[in-house]
């Protein structure tokens, strides 16, 4: 293949098996007559490879032609229109050439390059449907790829499966045969915005659809450089945050006459949650441990909800109605493309969780990380990473909002645009004194690196990122660094202003008092652009496992971790202590309280009430006992806090709640 360097003449001077029927347009842009016709979208939407959202497969007219461009969008092409962009070529290694395709555009940078060219040229230029874009891609082939065939040749992919630190490879249009219309790069290389807002199919036959009037997620098409095969297929389906703008996402262009019809809008009806203000109980002094229950239930397969078998990294509030809102990802694989968010609730004097219901998600992104927050005076926040491909380690953070206790949500929005490492989101979002909301998020990737934090200071609105230093810190007693040390980090803020953390792995030697390797303590003075590190008298927490770290609302801070490493046998179990002041062994999940901003931890209880239980942990817990001297062996933990004081703390499966009397109050163990 030629590069090309000059503008016009410059990109699609040499195309291999160009076929009659293309048009050279002015700014380098070949276009591809496309004739009307018929086809069935979609598939049936099951099996190994088809996705639920295909379905139902069904016939679409396409009533008129219309011209394509012969591939995507290059950045030669699209430079003419916003010259700043060259700026951006080679960013995170990718489209550094000419007749390379555009990245790092986002829907509405798309749409403005065709009433530019619109405009030049006195022509109707817009993105293509979903419906055209599929006809399109077909090319009246009815295979999985339009190269008639149930798979895709390697040679015309780039990266069979996808890498979670993606390969930088060339994203030049062209350089494989094109389908029978002449259309290059359908499958694979960068998927490609749609016009249509994302919604479901119907049954009926449509013609010339053009997708709901109205969305939260535009579509794409097509799968990019870093997308397995199976969702190259021409009938998969993607869809993303308009405003996102990513090394995964292009566009190709269509001249015809803009659509007019679109399918219904389809909205979720929200369960009938209630909107009465809740009369919380006095808190009491009495101790109180109620009996574990689990808040996750698999709903029943004519639900709708799609529901997997890994079930993870959970999330929890309280709402001014009296509920409790949980969230947490669905899925079979963490690095799935197929991972939803679900939500379930436990309502105002319910003693049992709702069915799960669907409360995030978006087709083909991997969606690791959730956090929930009530501010206290009605408004429910909630954040969460969006992956571009696949994994977990290059994810945005989104904010939503509900002001009616989680009936409704605004629309997600990009607070934290850039696709990073990691920006996986932490279940711990808290508001400081000054009314700032800080939410703790992995910095790097890997289970060692550190946690980082993001800030606002009006109310979720903007947010910055007080790390600067990027590289990683040291972690050792006494020395300081631009990072939290740990992964998975809880942060509270003390009296004196100071942010405090603790993180797992990042393992600091501790002293003569707490000798071998400890959980490591952060503390920084200026909001989190520095921290010292320092050993604490905690044993670490290992892979399976996350901590809590709250300020109660009595005031002492709360610790909820773990005894030990669940697959190191040689250090095991931590000292207790009893009614009688006898010391005992305790293994798994227990509570700490400090009453001196975190200098000591003068009480500590295992989190079980000595009842003998057989419990379902779900995740990688699986099935435990706890009994006097055992509590919950591994998890992910988030907790909250109502206005009754009542603790409420979930695992990957299980729902705890006590209070703090209880914490204070030492087991009898006498009958043990």
């Amino acid at each position: 293949m030629i590069r090309k360097t000059l503008i016009g003449t410059l990109a699609f001077l040499y195309l291999p098996g160009i076929i009659s029927g293309q048009v050279q347009k002015p700014y380098g842009i070949r276009m591809v007559d496309i004739p009307s016709g018929e086809f069935i979208m979609g598939s049936r939407g099951y099996g190994a490879v088809e996705e639920f959202d295909e379905a139902p497969a069904h016939l679409v007219r396409i009533s008129r032609p219309f011209r394509m461009s012969a591939t995507e969008i290059t950045n030669i092409q699209y430079e003419q229109y916003d010259p700043s962009h060259r700026k951006l070529r080679g960013k995170a290694g990718f489209s550094t050439e000419d007749d390379d395709a555009v990245i790092f555009v986002s829907y509405d940078d798309a749409l403005g390059f065709c009433r530019w060219l619109s405009e030049k040229e006195g022509k109707n230029y817009r993105l293509p449907t979903e419906a055209e874009w599929e006809y399109a891609c077909r090319a009246m082939s009815i295979t999985p790829f339009n190269t008639g065939t149930n798979g895709l040749p390697t040679k015309q992919h780039k990266v069979q499966e996808y890498n979670r630190t993606p390969k930088a490879v060339s994203l030049q249009t062209a350089l494989f045969p094109p389908n029978d219309w002449g259309l290059y790069d359908m499958h694979g290389n960068v998927e490609e915005w749609c016009l249509d807002w994302y919604g479901p199919y119907t049954q009926e036959p449509q013609t010339d659809p053009s997708g709901p009037a109205e969305g939260l997620y535009r579509v794409t098409r097509g799968g990019s450089h870093n997308t397995p095969v199976k969702y190259l297929r021409s009938a998969n389906r993607s869809a993303m945050i308009p405003e996102d703008a990513t090394w995964a996402v292009g566009f190709r262009i269509v001249e015809a006459a803009a659509p007019v019809s679109h399918s219904p809008v389809t909205t979720a009806r929200p369960d009938n949650i209630s909107q009465k203000n809740y009369k919380w109980a006095a808190p009491t002094d009495k101790p109180f441990f109620l009996e574990p229950i689990c808040y996750i239930h698999k709903p029943t397969a004519s639900s709708g909800v799609p529901f997997y078998g890994h079930n993870h990294c959970p999330a929890i509030t309280w709402c001014a109605n009296g509920d409790l809102l949980a969230a947490w990802f669905s899925t079979d694989d963490e690095a799935g493309r197929e991972m939803v968010i679900l939500s379930s609730r436990l309502r105002a004097g319910s003693n049992m969780w709702d069915s799960p219901r669907e409360f995030l998600r978006i087709p083909d992104r991997n969606l690791t990380g959730t956090s929930l927050f009530h501010d206290g005076e009605g408004t429910l926040y909630h954040t969460n990473g969006v992956e571009v491909i696949g994994g977990w380690k290059n994810l945005a953070i989104i904010l939503r909002e509900s002001r009616d206790n989680g009936a409704t949500w605004t629309r997600p929005r990009i607070i934290v645009p850039e696709h990073d490492q990691r920006h996986q989101v932490i279940a711990g979002l808290f508001r400081t004194r000054e009314g700032y909301l800080i939410q703790p998020c992995d910095a790097v990737p890997g289970h060692y690196g550190g946690s980082a934090i993001h800030i606002s200071r009006d109310k979720g609105q903007t947010w910055e990122n007080p790390y600067t230093n990027p590289k990683i810190p040291k972690y050792e007693e006494g020395t300081t660094g631009g990072l939290i040390a740990g992964i998975h980090a809880g942060v509270v803020q003390l009296t004196n202003g100071d942010l405090m953390a603790l993180g797992r792995n990042n393992d600091i030697e501790g002293g003569a008092e707490c000798p071998g390797l400890r959980m490591p303590c952060s503390i920084s003075s200026d909001m989190g652009q520095s921290w010292s590190y320092s050993a604490t008298e905690f044993l670490p927490i290992y892979s399976g496992q996350r901590l809590v770290l709250r300020r109660l609302n009595e005031g002492p801070l709360l610790l909820i971790s773990f005894t030990h490493h669940p697959y190191d046998k040689k250090r095991r179990g931590m000292e207790f202590e009893d009614a009688s002041e006898n010391k005992f062994t305790g293994y798994g999940m227990f509570a700490a309280l400090s009453f001196d901003e975190g200098k000591t931890w003068p009480v500590k209880r295992l989190l079980t009430d000595g009842k003998r239980r057989l419990l379902d942990g779900r995740g990688w817990t699986g099935y435990f006992k706890m009994t006097e001297t055992q509590a919950e062996p591994l998890g992910y933990l988030a907790a909250t806090q109502t206005p009754d004081n009542t603790i409420h703390l979930i695992s990957s499966n299980i729902h705890y709640q006590f209070n703090l009397a209880w914490i204070l109050e030492k087991p009898n163990m006498t009958n043990r």
